[in-house]
C-alpha cells in the first residue's frame, strides 16, 4: 500500500491506498505548531492509518513526507507542492479523460495542471494517473501572483491588483477587518444584506476567480477548471458568481463566448482528500498504478 498526507496549517490528512488504487483508510488531525509538532502530528497520522488497518506503518511502500519523518518510519519518502498534489488527486477522482487545472482557492490561490489523455480513469484498468505539469523551474500554474489590476490592492509579492491579493482568503480577511471565524463566509452573508464593502470583496472575489479561469484556459487550454481549497466551501454561491463574471466579461467577445469558459468550471466534490490521494498516486512506481472508481 501507499500513503498520502496532505500537510496544511491548520490540519493534516492522510489516506491509504491500495495496490488497486482505491483508498482504504482515511485519517485527519490538527496539525501541530514548529517543526517537532509537525513530525508528530505526521507520525501520528501515519499511527493511526496502521491503527485501522491492522497494520505496522512500516509496511507501507513509499510515503509523500520529509527526511525526517522518512528516517522515523524507515520507509521510501517523496515531498511535492500541496497543491500540484491535489490536482493530480481532482483529475483521477473526477473520471473522465482529458486535461484538468485545479484551482486552489485557499489563504492563498494557486494551480497545479494536469496534462495528458489519461488525466481520468476506467474501472479495474492499468493507467498512468496524468502528468503534472511543472514548468522549466517549477512555477507552473502560479496564477495568484499574476497581476490583473494595476491600480488594485497591494499583494504581499508587492505588486498590486494580483488574484491573490483580490481573491485569496487573507487577503479578503484582512480587507474585511472585522472579527470572525470564517471571515470568507461572513463577507457573503454580509453582502446578501447589502453591505457596501461586503459587496465590493464578494464582487473582488469572483473577478479574480474568473480571471485565474481565463488566464489558465487561455495559456493551457485545459478541458477542465476545478475549483477547490477552503474557500469552495462556499458552494454554489462562489460557483455561481464565477461564472456570471466569465459570463459578463465574455459578452463582449465572440472569442471568449467561443471558449465556453463558464461551462468548463466545476467544484471539487466536497470533502474531497484530493491532495492527500494525490501524494499518494505521486509515489507510485514508475510503471504506473492500477486505478479505478
Amino acid at each position: 500500500m501507499r500513503v498520502g498526507l496532505d500537510v496544511g496549517g491548520s490540519k493534516t490528512e492522510g489516506v491509504a491506498v491500495a495496490s488497486d488504487g482505491s483508498i482504504i483508510a482515511r485519517v485527519r488531525r490538527n496539525t501541530g505548531w514548529g517543526p517537532d509538532a509537525v513530525v508528530e502530528t505526521i507520525l501520528g497520522v501515519v499511527a493511526d492509518l496502521g491503527a485501522q488497518l491492522g497494520a505496522d506503518a512500516s509496511g507501507a511502500a513509499s510515503l509523500d513526507l520529509g527526511d525526517t519523518v522518512a528516517s522515523a518510519l524507515g520507509v521510501q519518502v517523496r515531498v511535492d507542492n500541496d497543491v500540484r498534489a491535489a490536482a493530480l488527486g481532482a483529475a483521477v477522482l473526477r473520471g473522465g479523460s482529458g486535461s484538468i487545472a485545479y484551482l486552489n482557492l485557499g489563504t492563498g490561490i494557486a494551480a497545479g495542471i494536469v496534462t495528458g489523455p489519461e488525466a481520468g480513469h476506467g474501472a479495474r484498468r492499468q493507467a498512468e494517473p496524468g502528468t503534472v505539469w511543472r514548468g522549466a523551474r517549477g512555477a507552473a500554474g502560479e496564477v495568484g501572483h499574476i497581476s490583473v489590476d494595476p491600480a488594485g490592492p497591494v499583494c504581499r509579492c508587492g505588486q498590486r491588483g494580483c488574484i491573490e491579493a483580490l481573491a485569496g482568503g487573507a487577503a479578503l480577511a484582512e480587507r474585511w477587518g472585522r472579527p470572525g471565524t470564517h471571515p470568507v463566509g461572513d463577507i457573503f452573508e454580509a453582502a446578501e444584506a447589502g453591505d457596501p464593502l461586503a459587496l465590493t470583496l464578494r464582487g473582488e472575489l469572483a473577478r479574480g476567480v474568473a480571471a485565474a479561469v481565463r488566464i489558465l484556459v487561455l495559456t493551457t487550454d485545459v478541458e477542465t477548471v476545478i475549483l477547490g481549497g477552503g474557500l469552495t466551501a462556499l458552494g454554489a454561491r462562489l460557483h455561481d458568481d464565477v461564472r456570471r463574471e466569465l459570463e459578463a466579461v465574455a459578452e463582449a467577445s465572440v472569442f471568449l463566448r467561443s471558449l465556453a469558459l463558464a461551462e468548463r468550471v466545476e467544484l471539487l466534490a466536497p470533502g474531497s482528500p484530493a491532495a492527500a490521494f494525490g501524494a499518494a498516486l505521486a509515489g507510485a512506481p514508475e510503471e504506473g498504478v492500477l486505478i479505478h472508481g
